[in-house]
């Protein structure tokens, strides 16, 4: 049984699958305007909903597949610990999925570009050609964007809420994006299972973020004196 688990992002992501990745129960919760997401108190509570909902027990939990990022900070941290934590109490195998592969894995035609916004006026992004991968994630500034349809050839779709932020800038340049409240715009619980299926299992102290930029704030220990 597969737990898969996404903190990347405002929302709070939880999937159950088969070992295959078929998907069987998921969870979330998305914060409302001007509240702040929900990770710490949503997260294991939606885990166990899922899981109950599949007819699964803690258990029955032998991978457990973390988004890892890029997104916000603190709630990667929050995300990629639990899943450390669980794993280690379970027993489980820990795998780390991209959630900017996540986003984009429910367009497996075409040119997608994935994108997350980054605050500080930057986006974080990464593209695909039907399921290559032809950017790796990184950070960018807005005036960036324009690169990306010389990548390669044919249309492109933005997705993400970095695609809503940046709508103007993308569009300028011929990058379709869907109306605001599309649900492809958020990260589903079943591209996360799918990935978590596919992807190799790695230790569990190797399960780490995927931050691309420096964290905006550096634990005091880390600062130079």
């Amino acid at each position: 049984m597969i737990l898969a688990l996404d903190t990347a992002t405002p929302a709070t992501v939880v999937g159950v699958a088969q070992d295959d990745g078929t998907l069987l129960a998921h969870r979330r919760h998305d914060p409302a305007p001007g509240e702040r997401p929900g990770h710490t108190q949503e997260l294991l509570p939606l885990a166990h909903a899922a899981l109950t909902e599949a007819g699964a027990r803690w258990s029955d939990v032998t991978r457990i597949g973390a988004g890892v990022g890029p997104g916000t900070f603190t709630g990667i941290r929050i995300g990629v610990a639990t899943a450390r934590a669980l794993a280690q109490g379970l027993v489980a195998e820990t795998v780390p999925v991209s959630t900017l592969a996540a986003l984009a894995l429910e367009h497996d035609a075409g040119n997608v570009l994935a994108i997350l916004d980054a605050r500080r006026g930057e986006a974080y992004v990464a593209a695909w050609s039907a399921t290559t991968p032809i950017l790796q994630p990184a950070a960018w500034r807005p005036e960036r964007l324009s690169e990306v349809s010389a990548l390669a050839s044919g249309p492109w779709r933005a997705v993400g809420d970095g695609a809503i932020r940046f709508r103007a800038e993308l569009e300028a340049v011929g990058i379709a994006v869907a109306p605001d409240d599309d649900p492809q715009h958020r990260v589903g619980a079943g591209p996360l299972c799918r990935l978590a299926a596919a992807a190799q299992p790695v230790p569990r102290d190797a399960l780490v973020p995927e931050y691309v930029r420096a964290p905006d704030a550096v634990p005091r220990a880390d600062r130079p004196s």
